[in-house]
């Protein structure tokens, strides 16, 4: 693994090409053995617009589907009779499950394609959430659920690995932020779909059509992806995959980021996952069909994750992570009121904190890693959606035990480490800039 460069410069850095193979790729078109930067897709070129609209359709299909039971969490309590903590399980099952399963699958796209497997993880999980609303049990539920999220996890390293293979550098951050941003509308579009529907015909009813919604993704998502250029297939047998994640582990500035991911998510996990129970609940009592409607919110988090680029440009990625922990921890405090108006606008600050520091720590892993980019990603994702297992989970945990205050706690814990880290990226960056200066005045 090269050095750690703790400077902004991460997200400026010319990708190297993936190394080749005599075995050419299950899901490519033919290419030379080393493709250059400028025969990559860009903003206008032929096959970008049909990328992007693809990979748009991946993200809204894998949020959508990953929490979909979320806003649903009130009315699955009620009905089978169970604890905030046990319903939050539902959520949490399926994100362990793709955290678990992201790294062997990540691996597994090293030798079939990154489209191939792609397409593989979308399909599956979509058809088995045509079989979760006639889950028998809170158990079964939490069972398919976590066999869906395994499902899924084929397709967020790749796709991240994809991006970085196939875009140009200068496009590459623009391009994972609207992935992302396809995250934020299928998790809003998912939510507000079940709030509806589950006030109209119940929770069960409202899975049928997150599932239904999965489905045509998955098919607008094969008809537009373009075939991969600049893939080469590479076996990736357990020894190497442990050899490559110990050379990613080993990189100072891949554990930063890993770590400010995981962070990030948990704030998001617990306060998305409670949220619903406490807008339900007196003071507001609010139904279930706008309950569901809050996450009209995630149109933010489109945005913000959109314009990170931009933001890395103007202020650097650390500059940037700053501003997201910030505007996070914000969100957080401004939520404590007891107004309606006080906690939308809280909730605005949260996700456009996590979805712009999401954006920004995920496309510093893709450019940071200069081989095996799909295990990076993969072990981003890891740490990801571990941190929103945790959030879901122990923000669960928090409310049942101090109620709304004691989940924001639970986020700001979160927001001081993630602003830690960058602390000490700043400042090890700074100390690295004297030792050079000292040395060209020597």
């Amino acid at each position: 693994m090269p050095p750690a460069d703790t400077g902004a410069s991460v997200l400026t850095r010319t990708a190297a090409s993936p190394q080749s193979s005599s075995d050419p790729a299950p899901d490519s078109a033919p290419a030379t053995a080393a493709d250059p930067e400028s025969r990559k897709l860009h903003p206008g070129g032929p096959g970008y617009r049909r990328m992007s609209f693809a990979l748009f359709a991946a993200g809204i299909a894998t949020f959508a589907l990953l929490y979909s039971t979320q806003a649903l969490l009130p009315a699955i309590s009620g009905d089978l009779g169970v604890s905030p903590d046990q319903a939050s399980w539902t959520v949490s099952a399926a994100t362990f499950g793709l955290a678990l399963a992201v790294i062997p699958l990540s691996a597994l796209s090293e030798r079939l394609g990154r489209r191939t497997m792609m397409t593989a993880s979308l399909s599956v999980a979509a058809l088995i959430a045509m079989l979760v609303p006639f889950a028998p049990s809170l158990g079964w539920l939490i069972a398919l659920r976590a066999v869906q999220g395994v499902a899924l996890a084929g397709l967020p390293a790749s796709a991240m690995a994809f991006l970085a293979e196939e875009v140009r550098a200068k496009a590459l951050v623009a391009a994972i932020g609207l992935f992302v941003a396809g995250n934020s509308i299928g998790g809003m579009s998912g939510r507000i779909v079940t709030g509806w529907v589950a006030q109209a015909w119940g929770w069960r009813a409202a899975l049928g059509a997150v599932g239904v919604l999965a489905v045509v993704c998955a098919v607008v998502f094969r008809l537009l992806v373009p075939k991969a250029r600049h893939f080469a297939a590479r076996p990736v047998g357990p020894r190497v995959l442990a050899r490559t994640l110990g050379g990613h582990l080993a990189d100072p500035l891949l554990r930063r980021l890993y770590g400010i991911g995981a962070l990030f998510m948990t704030v998001f996990g617990a306060v998305y996952t409670v949220i619903g129970y406490r807008l339900v609940a007196a003071p507001f009592n609010l139904p279930q069909g706008l309950v569901g409607s809050i996450f009209l919110i995630y149109l933010v988090g489109t945005v913000s994750s959109a314009v990170a680029g931009k933001l890395v440009a103007r202020m650097g990625r650390r500059g940037a992570l700053y501003l997201a922990v910030g505007t996070t921890a914000a969100g957080l405090l401004l939520s404590l009121a007891d107004s309606v108006a006080a906690v939308l606008a809280g909730l605005i600050l949260i996700t456009a904190g996590f979805f712009a520091g999401h954006a920004v720590a995920s496309a510093a892993v893709s450019r940071t890693a200069k081989t095996a980019r799909a295990q990076a990603s993969a072990l981003y994702q890891c740490a990801y959606y571990i941190g929103s297992s945790l959030g879901g989970a122990l923000g669960a945990l928090a409310f049942r035990a101090a109620g709304w205050e004691g989940t924001v706690l639970l986020g700001l814990f979160a927001m001081v480490g993630a602003a830690a880290i960058t602390l000490y990226a700043t400042r090890k960056a700074v100390a690295e800039r004297r030792l050079v200066h000292l040395g060209k005045t020597a």
